[in-house]
């Protein structure tokens, strides 16, 4: 049994339901999945519901945005099972916020630049518990200004290296205070697409000094050779694997489906069973500390 552990829905910047998800795997022969909407688990309980229903393992999960504090640069941790979700709340509404002012930056520039108004780009994101680029480029694309949403437009408005940028820098939480916060609400932090960010390597080394659990090492953007580096280093560093193909439904940047990406089966049951045997090794070390002081 394998995995699709990075899936993203309408509730942010994907474009299916949880229903049409779910129908999606089990059309696909995706026996588990995670939804990992950003800085928002308000899917997560009726995602595991409707799983049920449809002989869909889900397992609970949400992708955390954070800023490295060395580099500036956006750094997103996923963060799965956790044992008190509540604890994430506090954070994911003040990311969700930070989302949203800079969203609405990019909004008012891109409604002065083009002949369309807020309310187009608004109706775009009707679903969304939040704004996102790609709400700005389907509104671009309903008005006749692109012929997609990942197009040469996007990469002229989106895209760093444009001159014609429109980028406005959310102001989220900074990675260790974001790694911090999935310790404390007794979840997994998965470090999602490392190949993206300007030195992996490095930051991989200063996030292991934090306590990430493990780096997700099947995904789209990772040729077979950085995916070869990561499971190698993983595996030696003994850090849990994940995969997943970051599907958002029309939403994604790549032509791509769900389970195009997943957690083979060993590393799944390495995550799965990864709380119960932290809780052995305490034991054990408990109860060996008690034998050394009889």
């Amino acid at each position: 049994m394998s995995g699709d552990l990075h899936c993203h829905t309408r509730l942010t910047d994907g474009s299916m339901g949880i229903e049409d998800i779910i129908a999606l795997a089990k059309n696909k022969g995706v026996e588990t999945i995670a939804i990992t909407d950003r800085d928002c688990q308000a899917g997560t309980v009726r995602a595991k519901i409707i799983g049920e229903r449809n002989g869909i393992k889900v397992i609970p999960g949400v992708e955390l945005s954070s800023i490295d504090e060395v580099t500036g640069e956006i750094v997103y941790i996923l963060c799965y099972m956790p044992d008190f979700a509540d604890r994430l709340e506090g954070l994911c509404h003040r990311n969700a916020a930070a989302t949203k002012r800079a969203a609405q930056k990019m909004m008012i520039k891109t409604a002065k630049r083009f002949p369309i108004t807020a309310d187009v780009i608004k109706r775009c994101a009707s679903g969304s518990t939040n704004l996102y680029v790609p709400h700005i480029m389907h509104a671009l694309m309903e008005c006749g200004e692109t012929d997609g949403i990942f197009s040469s437009l996007y990469e002229e408005l989106f895209s760093p290296d444009s001159e014609n940028n429109i980028i406005e820098k959310p102001a989220y939480a900074g990675t260790g205070e974001v790694l911090e916060a999935v310790r404390d609400a007794g979840g997994i932090s998965i470090l999602a697409r490392p190949y993206t960010y300007s030195d992996p390597d490095d930051l991989i080394d200063r996030l292991l000094e934090l306590g990430l659990n493990g780096i997700e090492v099947w995904h789209p953007t990772a040729d077979k050779e950085f995916t070869d580096k990561l499971y190698s280093f993983a595996k030696k560093n003994k850090l849990l694997m994940v995969g997943g193909s970051d599907f958002r439904g029309m939403y994604t940047p790549t032509p791509l489906t769900l389970g195009s990406y997943v957690t083979p089966k060993t590393q799944l049951a390495e995550l799965l069973g990864y709380k119960s045997k932290l809780k052995r090794l305490a034991k054990k070390e408990a109860a060996e500390k008690d034998a050394e002081a009889v």
